[in-house]
């Protein structure tokens, strides 16, 4: 059986290995595959692993060797799941391996937008505090959690950890799902509270994106429901790029409207040189890092052996089709 990654650098850049995959095949190993390398690359293979090269039904039609594809992310819409399913391929994707890490990047962002430690370090490394008068100086405002309401926008695995976390700092919790019903029962904590789009969105102080990319999310915060924000809170995006109408936050941020936003993701990525949040007034922005921590890496590409694996034996796993 031939099974070939097609852009495995992002989740393996030579930190870890590719022997539970070796071991059950044929392993060709591609960083990164252009789309006019595509059909070369996945001709005659069973198996394709993915990431983010896109795999739609032209490619899934023109590969009749083709039998799994493995997609290497929780996210598969770079797989056209209908196309693969009349032809009988399963795909399946690796659900949850990154909750903690992306969890831990809400609040990396949360504290470099409130605490402000990289700022005043950079001014403390170019002799700010050296000239100070005072034992200690600060020029932007610093924010205490404590206190705070903390709106997340979806409640999955991700969002029930950042509702954690943002109860141990001591924040109440605004939580909009589209399913409240199910987590109810499973919220003893009177400071978690299931609220409708429009209270979260105007009573927060800091709003943290979770729910999937659909249809109907696509472009959830516009312009409209940032000018229902605070002028004091936060927007924190570690989910999809497009759940953001990235011009409406860009000019959100340079006329004051909120106090600042950290992005995870962006709708182009790598984004243009002109995107306009790349220049926008407290926009923090990291380059898609919140699921690339070593362990989450591991457990992903471990669980990503365990779903070929299962399909192996017969009986699939994470299956999304």
């Amino acid at each position: 059986m031939k099974i070939v990654v097609l852009d495995g650098y992002a989740l393996n850049p030579g930190d870890l290995s590719w022997d539970g995959l070796q071991g059950l095949g044929e392993l060709v190993v591609h960083e990164r595959t252009p789309g006019e390398q595509l059909m070369a690359r996945a001709a005659g293979a069973q198996v394709l692993l993915t990431n983010k090269t896109v795999l739609d039904r032209s490619a899934i039609e023109a590969l009749p060797d083709l039998q799994y594809i493995g997609v290497l992310a929780t996210g598969y819409n770079v797989v056209d799941v209908k196309a693969a399913g009349e032809r009988g391929i399963t795909v399946t994707n690796v659900p949850g391996y990154g909750t903690r890490s992306v969890a831990q990047m809400v609040f990396a962002l949360l504290l470099e937008m409130t605490q402000q430690v990289g700022h005043h370090a950079r001014l403390v490394r170019y002799g700010a505090w050296s000239r100070s008068p005072d034992f200690c100086f600060w020029d932007r405002p610093l924010v205490e959690l404590d206190g705070l309401a903390m709106g997340v926008v979806g409640f999955g695995t991700i969002g029930r950890q950042v509702a954690q976390l943002a109860r141990a700092f001591g924040m109440r919790v605004l939580v909009h799902t589209g399913h409240p019903e199910k987590y109810r029962a499973q919220v003893a904590d009177p400071q978690i509270e299931f609220v409708e789009l429009e209270r979260l969105f105007g009573e927060s102080d800091v709003i943290s994106l979770h729910c999937p990319l659909t249809p109907a999310t696509e472009g959830l915060v516009n312009a409209s429901r940032l000018a229902s924000m605070k002028p004091g809170a936060f927007l924190i995006n570690t989910g999809r790029g497009p759940l953001v109408d990235e011009a409406a936050l860009a000019e959100a941020l340079n006329r004051e409207k909120i106090a600042g936003a950290g992005l995870d993701v962006l709708c182009g990525e790598p984004p243009p040189a002109d995107n306009p949040l790349l220049s926008a007034r407290n926009c923090f922005i990291t380059p898609h890092i919140a699921w690339a921590t070593r362990a989450a890496r591991e457990r992903l590409l471990l669980t990503a052996v365990e779903n070929l694996q299962a399909y192996l034996d017969g009986q699939p796993q994470n299956r999304v089709n």
